[in-house]
């Protein structure tokens, strides 16, 4: 991978250090975490109450991406980005307060590599060149476990959601972690219909938080781009009423230089380009982390209008039914306001043809 790529990718992990403790890192640790206020957390275990889950409430979740170095820095990310240039705010209060469990898949040791297509081996695969190895507090490499980092997560959720009777569960992922949100949410229809999956864990919507997909063919997916075998999984869930919508916030995703631009991908789900000026234009490793705190921020305000319209636009506040139709509509949606502040309450988009 070029520099210019790694300068990139690997600044823009929005890890968070000081909130978790040295344990964590030392020995391997991943998995579904239940969050209160303030950063306040609680690992799910099966069999276990949390003090920050309730089985009857709605649910959203969120997979993060690549986290190069963060177990040498003991860093995970959490719900204040303050540290990573966002705001100083608790960006899943409004959830909380709407009466939502708020969870962070954690999969940072097996994401924590120097190259970025190893990491994303490992949501598809064990035969990577990696592997599943991953790295703890010293800068150590171990050897993993003989599961996918995919379909360890998919267990997490499945274990400590077998009983759950909310009717809502969003999963969200940002740049590589878009693509374990598509696996994870992939795992759970296949499970529901092979009958050994709660089929209340089918996610009402999915997120892809300025989405990463790296270029070429996989000899671990027969040849396949992973961004391909991606299209082929947002079908199969749209085909069981999943709805998808992608936020855009930098040229990590748009360009093709960094990337694959996947527009196939965003064409089949409601697409909009935010656009962060309040940072420089090369400020691209900041503009690629505002894709997801926007978006959890965008729920504690209205759904951003569309100009000339009356019609709202699309923001994690927006309606099923609403992103549904811009889903299956023939246009994106472009910011065209609130382009200079970080808060998303003065945010306004315009209608724009399909990519």
């Amino acid at each position: 991978m070029s520099t210019f790529m790694l300068l990139i990718i690997t600044s823009v992990a929005q890890a968070t250090t000081g909130v978790f403790p040295k344990s964590v890192f030392d020995n391997l640790d991943y998995g579904l975490y239940w969050y209160g206020n303030n950063d306040s957390y609680e690992k799910a275990i099966p069999g276990h109450s949390n003090s920050y889950y309730n089985k009857y409430s709605p649910s959203v979740i969120y997979v993060h991406g690549w986290q190069n170095n963060s177990s040498k820095n003991q860093s995970r990310e959490t719900w204040n980005v303050e540290q990573n240039d966002g705001p100083n705010v608790d960006l899943a209060y409004a959830w909380r307060r709407a009466g939502y469990n708020v969870g962070i898949l954690y999969w940072n040791q097996f994401a924590d590599e120097n190259e970025v297509k190893d990491a994303e081996a490992k949501i598809w695969a064990t035969n990577g060149k990696r592997q599943m190895r991953w790295r703890d507090s010293r800068g150590n490499y171990h050897n993993g476990p003989s599961k996918p980092a995919s379909q360890l997560l998919f267990e997490s959720v499945k274990r400590n959601m077998h009983d759950y009777q909310g009717n809502r569960v969003i999963i969200a992922g940002h740049s590589l972690g878009n693509q374990m949100a598509l696996v994870i949410s992939k795992k759970i229809q296949d499970g529901i219909k092979a009958g050994n999956t709660n089929s209340r864990l089918l996610p009402k919507r999915v997120a892809l938080l300025d989405p990463f997909y790296s270029k070429g063919k996989k000899g671990y997916l027969g040849n396949r781009w992973t961004g391909e075998v991606a299209r082929d999984y947002v079908d199969a869930l749209k085909n069981d009423g999943v709805v998808f919508e992608a936020y855009r916030s930098s040229g990590v995703s748009s360009t093709g230089v960094v990337g694959d631009k996947n527009v196939g991908l965003l064409n089949k789900t409601a697409f909009v380009e935010l656009k962060p000026y309040y940072f420089g234009w090369f400020d691209i490793a900041k503009k690629h982390t505002v894709a997801r705190w926007n978006y959890f921020w965008s729920y504690d305000f209205s759904t951003p209008s569309i100009k000339g319209t009356s019609a709202n636009g699309l923001s994690a506040s927006t309606s099923d039914n609403r992103v549904r139709s811009l889903m299956n509509g023939n246009k994106r949606l472009i910011q065209v306001e609130g382009r200079y502040t970080k808060t998303p309450s003065d945010d306004e988009q315009k209608y724009a043809n399909r990519l």
